[in-house]
């Protein structure tokens, strides 16, 4: 039932980004871009062919084959550990949700439709399954960073009952 509840939750995110990209090509493509708010954010159809910040540029081959075998490996690791954290199972179906919506646009179109881009600082034009990408991470990443401070002080504790047991 989980694997089900899954590949709808993926699915509905995947149906999503590429909702928004479709209407992103169809209504912003023309005009090239869109202020939202003067100086802060605007939307601009962008025709990505590489990766984050537009790094290998015209590997679309390249990028499309090593995104496939992280979402394979994404699909394994969640078919495999299905006892583990309902967190981290989020963090990874946000980074396989992501991952297959830029898959689906660089084998489509071969490229990637980029459309948020932020104007107060120097960044990138981005999607929504960059977004997804990004926050699945970042969660993950503090997740992991969250548990080995846990199982540090988890040791630490330990030793010293250790210790003041008088065992070694």
């Amino acid at each position: 039932m989980t694997a089900i509840i899954y590949a709808l939750v993926c699915l509905v995110l995947i149906a999503i980004d590429q909702g928004i990209k479709l209407i992103v090509a169809q209504y912003l493509e023309p005009v090239e871009y869109v202020n939202v708010i003067d100086n802060v954010l605007r939307f601009r159809y962008v025709e990505n062919t590489g990766a984050v910040f537009g790094s290998f540029a015209d590997h679309t081959l390249a990028l499309t084959i090593f995104s496939i075998v992280l979402v394979v490996f994404v699909i394994v690791y969640l078919a495999k550990n299905k006892n583990q954290s309902k967190f981290i199972d989020m963090c990874l179906l946000l980074l396989l949700s992501g991952g297959l919506g830029n898959i689906i646009d660089r084998i489509r179109l071969h490229y990637v439709i980029d459309y948020i881009e932020p104007l107060f600082v120097n960044f990138a034009v981005f999607n929504f399954a960059d977004c997804l990408v990004t926050v699945g991470a970042f969660a993950l990443i503090i997740r992991l960073i969250y548990e080995i401070v846990v199982d540090y002080k988890n040791e630490k504790k330990q030793k010293v009952t250790e210790m003041a047991d008088g065992t070694d």
